[in-house]
């Protein structure tokens, strides 16, 4: 049953606009609270474009990628995600983090950012709960793919 997928894409889509909602309406752009001193802050950012900053002002070119893969997930999850979970489960991820941050871009005109992280020293892009359910998300897709072709190859041997 896939339905189980649809209730990941839609907490994840809830959770990140419950969390952007209150960075937007309770912190100022650029205020930083701490959480974990040198690891964790929660900064109020705001984004026109992709990862990291890319595209900046592209919001057209934002809305049809993200229409096109919306699309394309919502096919595969009815097509292949009952025949794997972890197919049907990163689905789901890249799913609630596309439709989270396109919310965003139609009705701000811009992502909110807020979690900054500092890993070894080295200051990570601010990005958001939409943004961490889509890397979670590509990386099971990866693992996934990867299964596959181990499988693939044993069957063939």
């Amino acid at each position: 049953m896939i339905l189980k997928y649809y209730v990941i894409a839609i907490v994840v889509v809830l959770v990140d606009q419950l969390t952007k909602w209150v960075v937007d309406t309770q912190m100022a752009i650029g205020e930083r609270i701490t959480i974990l001193e040198q690891v964790l802050y929660f900064t109020s950012h705001r984004n026109k474009g992709a990862a990291f900053g890319i595209l900046q002002g592209q919001m057209w070119f934002f809305y049809i990628v993200t229409v096109i893969v919306i699309v394309a997930i919502v096919y595969y999850m009815q097509k292949e995600a009952k025949k794997s979970a972890l197919f049907g489960v990163s689905l789901a991820l890249i799913l609630g983090g596309a439709v989270g941050n396109f919310i965003d871009r139609i009705f701000r005109g811009e992502v909110v950012d807020f979690v900054d992280t500092y890993i070894f020293g080295y200051n990570f892009a601010i990005f958001n709960v939409a943004d961490a359910a889509l890397c979670v998300g590509v990386g099971l897709l990866f693992i996934k793919m990867v299964q596959d072709e181990r499988r693939q190859k044993k069957e063939t041997k």
